[in-house]
């Protein structure tokens, strides 16, 4: 079975544009970017932007903000990742909700860093890896 379990989310934005930049920098050190666009034409809803490597598994709904606050942790392949995620996100806007270390109280090779994003979200990257 593949670790990773999840086929992709749906995050509700009030302010598409802002949040694709944001999160367009904010995940560019985790090889994470937009590869796919809807428009409110094709879906009959909303304008998306869809987030991933070669597909998206993260969208950014333009719709009234419907989805409260919630925790999303990116997975990172090296530590290093997780310090420039924590860096560029901070650039683009995000607050500081735990800077780049060891959660020891998770795993001793727990390596994270945390960010509010601008509409409320707190978002992750971490490796598991050992240095």
């Amino acid at each position: 079975m593949s670790e990773r379990m999840m086929d992709h989310m749906s995050l509700h934005v009030e302010d598409l544009p802002a949040m694709r930049v944001f999160y367009e920098k904010a995940c560019a050190p985790l090889g994470i970017s937009v590869v796919m666009q809807v428009t409110k034409e094709m879906t009959g809803y909303a304008d998306m932007a869809g987030f991933g490597g070669h597909k998206p598994f993260l969208w950014l709904v333009g719709t009234e903000k419907t989805t409260p606050p919630l925790h999303m942790a990116l997975k990172a392949e090296t530590r290093a990742e997780v310090d420039a995620f924590y860096a560029a996100a901070i650039a683009a806007g995000g607050r500081d909700n735990g800077r780049p270390g060891i959660r020891e109280h998770y795993h001793p090779n727990y390596y994270a860093a945390f960010v509010i994003d601008p509409e409320g979200h707190n978002l992750e990257a971490v490796c598991q890896k050992p240095e």
